[in-house]
C-alpha cells in the first residue's frame, strides 16, 4: 500500500471534518505586502493547522471579477471559507494573535480596561 493513498485518505477525512480550513488569500499583484501576507499565513497555518488546511491565492490583477464573490474591498484579504461561518481578515496578517482570533483558533479576549 502506498503512503500517498493513505495521505489522500487522511486529507479527504480532514476535509470532511469541521477542523479543515479552506482559506483564500486575495492579493493585487506580487507586492511586498502580498508576499508578507502569504508568508505570515503559511507560518501560522503550519504552526496551528498542520495538515488541516488549503490556501488558494487569488491575484485580483489577473482576474478582478473574482473579488465580487467574496465581496473583497481591500487587499490583502484572507477569507476563511471553511469551516463555516465565513470570516475575513484584512491586512498583511503580521498580527498573529488577531489572525488566530479571526480564524477562531483562539478565543477573543475580553476588552481590557
Amino acid at each position: 500500500m502506498s503512503t500517498s493513498g493513505t495521505d489522500q485518505a487522511d486529507r479527504k477525512k480532514a476535509e470532511s471534518d469541521n477542523d479543515f480550513y479552506e482559506l483564500r488569500l486575495y492579493v493585487a499583484g506580487q507586492t511586498p505586502r502580498a508576499a508578507a501576507a502569504f508568508e505570515n499565513l503559511e507560518r501560522i497555518c503550519e504552526e496551528h493547522l498542520k495538515g488541516k488546511y488549503r490556501i488558494e491565492v487569488i491575484d485580483l490583477l489577473k482576474d478582478p471579477k473574482l473579488a465580487k464573490g467574496d465581496q473583497i474591498l481591500a487587499v490583502p484579504t484572507l477569507v476563511r471559507k471553511l469551516p463555516e461561518p465565513v470570516r475575513k481578515i484584512i491586512g498583511d496578517l503580521s498580527d498573529t494573535e488577531r489572525v488566530l482570533v479571526g480564524l477562531d483558533l483562539r478565543p477573543r479576549r475580553a476588552a481590557e480596561g
